[in-house]
């Protein structure tokens, strides 16, 4: 999450790799767009304390999105603890057969040895301390593969701010521009029912008063006034969560407030004018709408 009022996306890759205790192993940590936070992690057997740590660790930084974390770690050549499960390695290699013969391509030694279950560390395993140290040094690689992928999120949110910032600017315009044609659909109204009224019953009595009366209830009614000052509202509240992430769940609600507003913006114009700018306001929201998306 940042901290430094810069938006990030939701989209990023880091890697990270590390050696130490006899082994060696690398982290690679990816992340696309996610309505909340979750975190998956593949990691080998024997490293279960990992699991904890990477969310705790995922959690600090970000505030949604979908982060899956691979590690591939083994045993250095000519270590003591070496291991291999040949019966679960004989599984991987029919399951790879089966793949092969189905087009796929065949299987290296070193991704065979990184399968879940194919090496073992019998020494290490034996020894509590020997694997809590090797799990405290992938998991400090764990965070700096996250360090890396949080630098990634941050570059697209560095993209995404013109583009947002953009839509808002057009949105605030076409605000302006509601208001001016608001402003002249009152007289419209009015106008237009007189001309009904005086084409229907040109002689009826007391018909200026009825016209201005009903004029009057029908300008009511087509009053724009709280909508357009709830967008303008909406349109400073969406510039202010622009500088203050983790802001993209409060986007996607101010989305909806945005789409609402217009909606009643058009069913309320009682002029073509103001219809256009009206569907053109909601085309203009639906695109933002896309693009808060992919806002942390």
């Amino acid at each position: 999450m940042s901290a430094d009022g810069q938006i990030s996306g939701m989209t990023g890759f880091g890697r990270a790799d590390g050696a130490g205790h006899g082994w060696t192993w690398s982290v690679e940590a990816r992340s696309v767009n996610g309505r909340n936070l979750e975190v998956r992690l593949r990691a080998p057997s024997g490293f279960d304390d990992l699991e904890r740590l990477t969310k705790a660790a995922a959690q600090s930084r970000f505030a949604r999105g979908q982060a899956s974390l691979t590690v591939q770690a083994r045993p250095e050549a000519g270590s003591a603890a070496v291991g291999v499960d040949s019966e679960v390695l004989s599984r991987y290699l029919t399951l790879a057969r089966q793949l092969v013969e189905a087009g796929a391509a065949p299987p290296t030694a070193d991704g065979l040895l990184a399968l879940r279950g194919v090496v073992s560390a019998d020494e290490t395993a034996a020894d509590p301390d020997a694997l809590a140290a090797v799990q405290a040094a992938v998991a400090a690689t764990v965070e700096r593969a996250l360090d890396a992928l949080q630098v990634s999120r941050r570059h697209e949110g560095a993209q995404l701010l013109p583009v947002l910032t953009g839509l808002i600017d057009r949105i605030e315009a076409l605000v302006t521009a509601a208001e001016r044609e608001a402003a002249a659909q009152v007289d419209a109204v009015r106008d237009r029912f007189a001309r009904r009224m005086a084409e229907i019953a040109p002689d009826a009595p007391g018909l200026e008063e009825r016209v201005f009366l009903e004029a009057a209830a029908l300008a009511a009614k087509a009053d724009v006034r709280e909508e357009l000052d709830r967008l303008t509202a909406h349109v400073a509240s969406a510039r202010a969560l622009l500088t203050a992430p983790p802001a993209g769940r409060k986007l996607d609600f101010l989305m909806q407030e945005f789409m609402r507003e217009a909606n009643t913006l058009c069913s309320k114009s009682a002029t073509v004018p103001l219809t256009s700018v009206g569907l053109d306001l909601k085309a203009a929201v639906e695109q933002l709408r896309e693009q808060v998306q992919n806002v942390e």
